[in-house]
This record gives structure tokens, C-alpha cells and sequence, in this order.
């Protein structure tokens, strides 16, 4: 259990830190957008190869199915909601001037729908393989990392506060944290099958979120270039989950 919440905090981290230099400390947007398709590439990865590649039995398989496409259509579903809002602009540093009251809460759910799902994820690795998936927590922290950093410039500049920006991602941070530990507690007498209807959702899911969300943004912000380096992470979770290093 300590260790689910321990992993959870590490890769939630990710979240606070981002907003910190966000605000603090100029950086470019293409150097935002090169970190981005890092990042999508390695979730993508660790969906593919944590998630979905261990699998055993048919009826394994059915089940994994069955969750993946359950999950990628819930999370459509909460996107659309949500973009309805104003929260399709969370990972975008850009703003949006004279939106500020509406799209702001929109943006702070939206991060919530975005994080938390991920760090249950971290928890359930855990129960999978008795031990926390290297691979899950690098994404999640590679993903949270630019989302923090994106959302919080554009909500500067929509006239939010430092401090009200810092305090909602310690919000998210605190609740990344919690949902790694319920992952780990809530699924803990699932069945091999259940796990893996667990782990398709969370595949779909990922999926879901870095098409719709990561690799627009990336691709705006960093160029063509950032196609190589969504492939550079891809390869680094192939890697990380072959344990050939």
C-alpha cells in the first residue's frame, strides 16, 4: 500500500513541478512541445507493452478488448463534456482572453479527468506484477509534466493568480497520490480476468487522451520534429518494458 502511494506522489510530482517552472521560468513553446511528444510517445508505449502485452488466455484477450474500448469511449465521452466547457485548452499555454470564469474550472477538471485515471493505474501495475511498472510511472510523470506546465501559462494568462494556480495543481497532485493507493486497495481481490479488463480500460483510456489532447498540442507547439521524437519514446518504453537494458 505505501508503496502504491509513494509511486503515485513521484509520478504526480511531475504536475506541481511543471506548474513551478511554468510560472517561474520562461521556456520556449517548442521546447514544451518537444517534451510533450516524449511523453506521448512513452504512454503510448507503456499502454501497448504494460497494458496490452501481458496478456494470457483467450479469455484474457476478450477481456482486455472489452475494457479498451469501454475506456477510450468513456474518456471521449468526459472530453466532449468537458471541451463543451473550455477544458479542451488545458494543454494549451496560449489562453483565452474574456473566458477565464468558465474555462478555468473546465481546465482544472479536465487535469483531473487527465491525472487521476493514470495513477490508479500505477497502483493496479503493482498488484499485477507485485512490483511498480518503471515503464507506467516514467509516462505518467512524462505526461503530467508538460500538461502542468502548458495549463498553467494559459491560465496566467487568463488572469488567474500564482497562487490560485499552484493551489489547484497541489489539488490534482494530492489526488494523483491518493488515486495510486485506492488503485492499489479497491482492485486488490479482482480476479486475473478483472485485471484485465481493468488494465484495457486504462489502455483505451491513454489512447483516448494523448490523440485528443498530447499529440495536437505537441504538434502545434514543436513541428514536424516532434513525430521523431513521439517514435524516441515509444522506442524508450519498448525498452524500459523488454528489460534488454
Amino acid at each position: 500500500m505505501a508503496q502504491a502511494l509513494f509511486w503515485g506522489a513521484i509520478a504526480g510530482l511531475a504536475l506541481v513541478l511543471g506548474a513551478v517552472i511554468g510560472l517561474f521560468v520562461p521556456m520556449p513553446r517548442k521546447l514544451t512541445g518537444f517534451i510533450m511528444a516524449l511523453g506521448t510517445g512513452i504512454l503510448i508505449g507503456a499502454a501497448s507493452f504494460e497494458l496490452l502485452g501481458k496478456v494470457e488466455g483467450k479469455t484474457g484477450y476478450s477481456y482486455c478488448i472489452f475494457g479498451f474500448l469501454i475506456g477510450a469511449i468513456l474518456f471521449t465521452i468526459a472530453e466532449l463534456l468537458i471541451s463543451k466547457k473550455g477544458g479542451k485548452e488545458r494543454k494549451r499555454s496560449k489562453g483565452k482572453k474574456g473566458n477565464s470564469s468558465g474555462s478555468g474550472m473546465a481546465i482544472f477538471i479536465g487535469s483531473i479527468i487527465d491525472a487521476v485515471p493514470e495513477s490508479i493505474i500505477i497502483g493496479v501495475s503493482i498488484l499485477k506484477d507485485n512490483t511498480v511498472s518503471w515503464v507506467i510511472v516514467f509516462a505518467i510523470f512524462m505526461s503530467n509534466f508538460p500538461e502542468a506546465l502548458s495549463s498553467s501559462v494559459g491560465l496566467k494568462k487568463d488572469g488567474y493568480t500564482n497562487k490560485k494556480i499552484m493551489l489547484m495543481w497541489i489539488i490534482v497532485f494530492g489526488l494523483t497520490s491518493l488515486s495510486s493507493f485506492l488503485g492499489f486497495v479497491t482492485f486488490k481481490e479482482l480476479s486475473e480476468e478483472y485485471m484485465y479488463l481493468v488494465s484495457g480500460l486504462a489502455a483505451g483510456g491513454i489512447i483516448a487522451m494523448v490523440s485528443s489532447t498530447m499529440m495536437p498540442e505537441a504538434f502545434e507547439e514543436g513541428g514536424p520534429i516532434v513525430g521523431l521524437l513521439s517514435a524516441i519514446g515509444l522506442l524508450c518504453s519498448y525498452i524500459l518494458s523488454s528489460c534488454i537494458i
